[in-house]
Parts: structure tokens; sequence; C-alpha cells
């Protein structure tokens, strides 16, 4: 058994493209290895700024010997037959045998296949795997004819600590790479995967991500300490740091005090986005005047001309933002709004000043529904949530958007209700993002929201299969989640006809688009552990655009289902449900009709008559006062007298009339049940 061990030099590799062009090299790797019969114990990848490397145990020298039967035509085929078949084979007639199969006689031969040296197969399984390789942006350079992410510098490829010859692209594979591309870029040579990661740690090189992740935390944690500080948690952040380097060298840096009474959001966002440092807080949580940088270079002077430039680039951003954010202050947010008449929202739906419009009536609309909501201050809110879009600070930080009009809002002296508004409207933007709860603020949210899916919708530009160009199924789940997890008891189809009014004037009964609900409240609920057939039962019923009530039906349903009562009355609703597709396929017709009383002649029959007929007032009334529990116990009740009419009662009778009259009662049965929800869409 030997080590494969490979690894590709390149100009660097964007941090964004290196953990899944990892995961994609060991994939392609793992699938071609297993194709050519080359087994292995585990397989690893790494990834650094210039690095992808790959590295497999326990691989056999050769592939195993294959002894392989087949059988060829009969014996008193036509010659021609016989001869195509020993061609194919390369055998003779002499070493073919013949066996007996169902009175009549075959030739069989047995091929022996000599297994190959893994050193002749693995050249072609690694270009393959890498000529396969998917970037989401490639490039070509020179006269190559390869595309790839970044211009390819070397390739080493070893197998059990030989050098394994391999060309891709312009490169030929060698047993050394090369160090630290500043501070130790001289050759090495090496011979297996822990010598190489020795040799490379020895010359500045980390090539585990984990470990930089690591150290980086670690170092950054211990810096910040010194000061009394704590680093702000930024796990996106962090991992793309550590793409970025690959010797980590963590240096402290300090923000000038003239810039510290901008918005906080201001200053993070300026040293996240543009300069990737790490924010730093103080014991109450709050922004302090020190960053965190990750340099890739050791220096002499222990990084002091590294920190001080990070300073000088960062006070010159920080500068421009304090521009913006004095001139911003100027105008009112106000003032702004009507400069969206020139943003094109989109071609077919109008400029954002349009929408605007339609989210304010529609706010208000929707305030009706929304316990404490003003309607005057969701149509301000409203009014004012996309004006910061026009606005110095947005257009250079357009991260902000939202959170600068709130500051914009309150200096201009609007309430704290519509501040807050304007600066969560865009949430939940997923599904681990916080959800507003103040009423104006989720009003705002579900106006944008909605306009935007209606919009769309009422285009024909919906998503399809992986395509979500206008990020419609993230609107949705927002929709969702700012109805339930607020509990609002919103009629969405309501809703969706006054949007769709807003854009033509037209009626819109929204139905595609609660189809659209419908699945994407499947996904929603069955991460929550909730099953897709008892949404999919309860929807098919149609009519239902309550969210709230919705939900507390599917969990009535969840809860009568884990019950014995339960699980017996689906069982029995079931095997009413096949005989009847049985014989109404056997009678060409559905039994529909009322039940006739005076054809009832057993007891099981007559009590399970009366108990539906009892059950069905009882159902409306609690279906009305949405009492799902107690829909749930009228049907536990027809559980045992469903039961012993199975038990007792013959449905085909040889009485035709009283035949059809129990075919109608069990019709009856799926009927009463079906009122609850679909039970045949339930599982089980």
């Amino acid at each position: 058994m030997a080590e494969l061990f490979l690894e590709i030099l390149s100009e660097e590799i964007p941090a964004r493209m290196q953990a899944r062009a990892a995961d994609d090299l060991k994939r392609l790797m793992a699938d071609g290895l297993k194709k050519a019969g080359l087994e292995f114990e585990n397989a690893r990848t790494f990834v650094t700024p210039r690095r992808l490397v790959f590295v497999a145990d326990g691989i056999p020298e050769s592939t195993p010997d294959i002894s392989e039967e087949r059988k060829g035509p009969a014996t008193d085929a036509p010659e021609q037959a016989l001869n195509g078949f020993l061609g194919s084979t390369g055998l003779t007639i002499d070493q073919c045998e013949k066996r007996e199969i169902k009175g009549r006689e075959f030739y069989f031969v047995v091929i022996e296949k000599p297994g190959a040296a893994a050193g002749d197969i693995l050249p072609g399984v690694i270009t393959e795997a890498l000529s396969a390789l998917p970037w989401a942006k490639s490039m070509k350079w020179a006269n190559h004819d390869l595309r790839w992410v970044r211009p390819l510098h070397g390739l080493v490829c070893l197998f059990d600590g030989k050098p394994l010859s391999v060309t891709f692209g312009p490169v030929s594979s060698t047993g050394a790479t090369v160090g630290h591309r500043f501070m130790s870029p001289a050759a090495i040579t090496v011979s297996s995967f822990d010598e190489y990661k020795a040799k490379l740690s020895a010359v500045k090189v980390m090539i585990d991500p984990s470990e930089r992740r690591d150290l980086i935390a670690s170092d950054a944690a211990k810096l910040a300490g010194t000061e009394g500080l704590m680093v702000k948690d930024d796990k996106g952040l962090l991992d793309e740091v550590a793409g970025l380097v690959e010797w980590p060298v963590v240096l402290m840096g300090r923000i000038d005090d003239q810039f510290m009474d901008l918005p906080p959001e201001v200053l993070t966002t300026s040293m996240r986005s543009h300069q990737k440092y790490f924010a730093c807080l103080d014991s109450s949580g709050n922004l302090a005047n020190r960053f965190i940088v990750v340099a890739n270079t050791e220096t002499k002077d222990g990084g002091a001309q590294v920190t001080a430039g990070n300073e000088r680039v960062l006070n010159a951003r920080l500068a421009d933002a304090r521009f913006f954010w004095d001139l911003d202050q100027q105008s009112s947010l106000a003032s702004r709004a009507p400069a969206l008449k020139d943003r094109i929202f989109h071609a077919r739906l109008g400029t954002l000043d349009d929408k605007v419009d339609r989210m304010q009536a529609l706010a208000a609309e929707i305030a009706g529904f929304v316990d404490g909501a003003d309607k005057d201050k969701a149509r301000s809110a409203a009014r004012l949530a996309k004006a910061d879009l026009s606005t110095g600070m947005v257009a250079e930080f357009p991260d902000l958007q939202g959170i600068m009009g709130r500051y914009y809002a309150q200096h201009d002296g609007e309430s704290t209700e519509v501040a807050d508004a304007i600066a969560e409207h865009y949430a939940p933007q997923g599904p681990g993002d916080t959800c507003p709860t103040k009423p104006i603020s989720v009003c705002v949210a579900l106006a944008d929201k909605i306009d935007t899916l209606v919009g769309f919708f009422g285009i024909d530009e919906k998503p399809t299969g992986s395509k979500d160009p206008y990020a419609l199924r993230r609107a949705a789940l927002g929709v969702i989640r700012l109805i339930l997890e607020n509990d609002h008891r919103i009629p969405l189809s309501r809703v969706f006809s006054t949007a769709a009014k807003l854009y033509d004037g037209h009626e819109d009964d929204g139905a595609g688009l609660l189809d659209f609900f419908a699945d994407r409240l499947k996904v929603h609920l069955k991460e929550q552990g909730v099953r897709h057939d008892l949404i999919d039962a309860v929807f098919a019923l149609g009519g239902e655009d309550d969210l709230v009530r919705l939900l507390a039906r599917v969990d009535a349903l969840k809860g009568f289902l884990a019950t014995d009562d339960g699980a017996n009355l689906l069982a029995a609703y079931k095997r009413a449900a096949n005989i009847l597709r049985i014989e109404e396929k056997k009678d060409g017709t559905a039994f529909n009709a009322g039940v006739d009383a005076a054809l009832l002649t057993q007891d099981e029959e007559r009590a399970l008559h009366d108990y539906l007929q009892a059950m069905g007032t009882d159902i409306t009334s609690s279906l009305a006062a949405e009492n799902f529990t107690a829909v749930m116990e009228k049907l536990a009740g027809a559980r045992p007298l469903v039961d012993a009419f199975f038990d007792k009662v013959t449905v085909n009778d040889d009485d035709a009339a009283v035949r059809v009259n129990r075919l109608n009662l069990l019709a009856l049965v799926r009927r009463s049940v079906d009122e609850i929800a679909d039970f045949s869409r339930i599982e089980g």
C-alpha cells in the first residue's frame, strides 16, 4: 500500500473559491480512483492561496486481477455468430466450454484480466480530475488552451515516495515545490506528504486552512486581550482572511480618535469590507479604537511599518466616510426620496419611486392586521425606506443601506418606530438572520417583499430549478418568518390582490403565488422537523391563506397522528379509500349519495352513521372557532366505531342496495375526515 500526493501551485486563488475547490478535488480524485479499481484508506485535501493539495493513503501498487465469465452463442448458432464472439474475447474455440441451459447448449469462456500497475493508471486519473475541476470563474493566459482559476506555476506528484510523471496544461510534475513567496521562495524537494508539510512549515507555509483559522483567532484574541478588549466575532471574515495568507501574522492597529464618533456600522463596514480587518470591542460590547489586521509576512520591525501602513489606509477610508456623513446630513432623508425616480427597480416594474408608492399603500393595508401598528407611521416608514440609496454614504458602502437610513431619520427627528422600520425592512435576508418584531418594521418588511413577489410573478419571472435571480425564494421565506414568528393573522390572498391592483389596477387571485408559498412553507417547516405530507394534506383543502391558522391545524394533526387513535384512524381511512377506489372503478360511478338510514341493518353501521352525522356539525363549529384540539378529539371518537364497522359489517353485501348504501357510508367517512385534511396525502 502506498501514498499518492499531489500539489498544484498557482497564482493566488480567490479566498471565496478555495474551500469549494478542495472539496471538488477530493470528490473527483476519489471517484476516479474507485473507477480505476484503486481502493484507498482515506483521502484529504488542503488549500492555501497558492496551493491545492490532495493526499490519499493505502493505495495498492496495482489493480487486482479479474476473472470474467462470459456467455457466448448456442453451439448450434451460425458460424458467423461464433466467430464474432471469439473475436471479441481474443480466445479460440478450444478455450471455450459448453454448458446446457434449459435443454440448449451454449459456449462459455473465462477471461483472465491481469491487474495494471497503479503508476500507469494514476496519471490519467489525475489529469481527468484536474480537467473536470469546476471553477466559478476561470481564465486563459499566454498561449495555453487550458482554462484554470489562475496561471499555474508547478505540479508535484508522488506515488510511493517517487515522482510520478504527469502533465497538465503548461506544467509537468516534479518532486520539488517552493516555499513562501516572499520569505522563503527557494525550491524544496519532498518525498511524502508528512515531509512536505514539515518542510513547508519550515519555509513559512501553513497548508491546513483550519490551522490558519485557529492561529488567527487565537493570536487575535491574545493581542486584543493585552488591551483589555475582545475581537468582534465574525466567522465569515475569519474564513476569508485565512484564505488570503499562507503564513498568518496577526497585528493590531489603532483607529484615529477623530473618527470614533462615526456610526459603528460605518467603522466596521469600512474595516471589514474594504480592508479585511477585525473590529475590537470593549468590555461593554462597544466598538473600541483598535483593529486586528492579518499580514502574510514577518518583518524585522515586528510589523510596525505594516501596521502603520494599514492605519494610513484606514484613515483615508474613514476620512471619505466622514465627508459623506457630514454632507448627507445637510439634506433631510425625505428630500432624497424624489431621486428614486431616477433608479430603476426593474424595466417592466417601474422605478424605485414607483415601488415605494406601492409599499406605502401596502404597508397601510397590512397594518390593519398587525397589532399595535399605526397606518400613518407605516406609510411614513415605507416612503423613507429606500431614500438612503440616494445618499453618498450608501453609494460608498452599499452594505449600509437601511442602516444609514435609520441614522438620518433620527437626525431629522422621525419617530423611533419609523427609523427602526427603515433599518429593518430588508430583514430577514436568510434563515439565520434576525426577524423584525416591531409592528411598523413588520409592516414595511412585508410590504417590500410582497410587492417584489407579486410584481415578478405578475410578469412571469418566477424561480426555475436552481435559478432564482431575483431572490424570490428568500423573499417568500422572509414573509413566512415575519408572519409565523410574530403570530400575525394576515389573509395573504387579500394582500396579494391589493398588491396586484397597485401594479396594474386588476384583480389577481394570487393562486400561483400561494402555491409557491406552500412549497416554501414545506421547506421552512421541514427544517424544523415538521413532516411535508402533513402540510400537503392541509394545503390540499384549498382556500387557506392564514399561515398561523394553517400551522395550528398542522400541529394539531401531527399530535393526533402520533396517538394510537390517530394512527389507527389513518389506517382505517386508507382502507375505506381503497375499497371505494376499487368499487367505484368497477361500477364506473362515484359513491357520494347520502346514506339511507332505513337500509342500515346492523348496529355497527347505524352507530357509525349517527356519530358521523353529529360529528359533522361539531367539527364545523370547532373549525370556525379554530379549536383544532376539539376537532381531533372528535376524530378520535370515530376510530372505535370505524374499527367495529370493518370487523362486523360486510361492505359488498349480496343485496345491491345494501352494498351501495354501505359504500356511501364509507364515502361519508372519507368526506368527514377530509374536512380536517386530505388524509390521502398522509404517508403511513
